[in-house]
């Protein structure tokens, strides 16, 4: 198989490089790093980098590669050459030729490296969470459980109403969930849409019979379904948007007052205001201090603002994005300033 890598590993910047001549090396860096599962491209790159978000740069990846970048895969082994004068990472060659010999090969399908931790967000690539006010309404709906059963589980059987696709026979069920409100204005921008399973259609028909196959949370009544999107696989690079972005984090996925790395949050700015997924923004937190003047009477000083952590934008609709935090020197909340890094 071509290792198509070879082309992603260009020139690295100098131990002692400005951010102008792009991101420094960190102190001490080690020679060479043998790709493993469970490896991500911004974690490789954080063995190397100062900020290792920053690796497109390094590598001097174009637009469109931007938006696809080559893969790596475990087992391949990447180096830092330092015998043209600058750095450059690339990955090694294999010390001698493999001796020609015939043979049947068998090459099993390998999992190419992720650009981040693809296990804590591939429940959010996978199904819809931002539905407008009314959609779930449309959708079809549990009409009755087998056995006049109030919970319906994985195994369960449920009757629903309204399913006009019979050709379609994956389905997920939700519950409508909380209205996203801008911490800006406090106005309803979208409702988050409350996965609960998925399902199978066994027979067509009004009412049609669906068979549940999972069930993340109990299923009753009134539920809705809608089709199984096709899943997306992010391979998008890290990289900061072309336009300046200002948004605030509005939630933090499950409900939690503060957020941490490897946490899921919402912000209130999407498609429309030019958020792709890739883009990488920091959050910022500005305070104000309590104090009090020389009559005893209680100010409010504002304090400079502070710059605690970075954010992964890996789902983007028209006026909401999900946003990965993957570095956080402070718990984050609602309220917080996103911008360009």
């Amino acid at each position: 198989m071509l290792r198509i890598i070879s082309a992603l590993l260009l020139a690295a910047t100098t131990a002692t490089a400005t951010a102008d001549d792009g991101p420094p090396l960190v102190s001490n860096p080690p020679e060479r790093h043998i790709v493993v599962p469970g490896d991500t491209l911004w974690g490789i790159s954080g063995k190397f980098l100062q900020q290792p978000w920053r690796w497109p740069e390094i590598w001097r990846l174009n637009k469109e590669q931007v938006a696809n970048p080559h893969r790596i895969y475990p087992g391949d082994v990447v180096v830092l050459d330092l015998s043209q004068g600058s750095p450059q990472l690339k990955l090694a060659k294999p010390l001698t030729p493999a001796r020609l010999q015939p043979q049947v090969y068998s090459e099993p399908v390998r999992s190419s490296i992720p650009s981040i931790p693809t296990n804590v967000i591939e429940p959010f690539i996978s199904r819809p969470l931002i539905v407008e006010a009314g959609d779930l309404d449309k959708a079809p709906r549990i009409l009755a459980a087998e056995e006049s059963r109030v919970l319906i589980g994985a195994g369960d059987l449920a009757f629903v109403k309204g399913m006009q696709h019979d050709d379609i026979e994956k389905w997920q069920i939700f519950r409508p969930g909380k209205p996203l409100k801008d911490p800006e204005n406090g106005q309803v921008i979208a409702h988050e849409a409350f996965f609960l399973g998925d399902a199978r259609l066994i027979q067509g028909g009004d009412p049609a019979v669906v068979k549940v196959v999972r069930a993340k949370e109990e299923i009753t009544r009134g539920d809705r379904l809608v089709p199984t999107p096709p899943q997306t696989i992010i391979t998008y690079a890290p990289h900061r948007p072309d336009s300046e972005i200002a948004a605030r984090v509005m939630s933090i996925y499950g409900g939690l007052n503060e957020a941490a790395a490897g946490s899921v949050v919402s912000l209130n700015r999407g498609s429309r205001d030019g958020l792709e997924i890739g883009h990488v923004l920091a959050l910022f937190r500005k305070r104000n201090a309590a104090d009090h003047d020389q009559d005893g009477r209680r100010t409010s000083t504002a304090l400079p603002e502070q710059r605690y952590a970075l954010v992964f934008v890996f789902r983007v609709f028209e006026r909401v994005a999900y946003a990965l935090v993957m570095e956080s020197s402070r718990p984050v909340i609602v309220g917080d300033a996103a911008r360009n890094p």
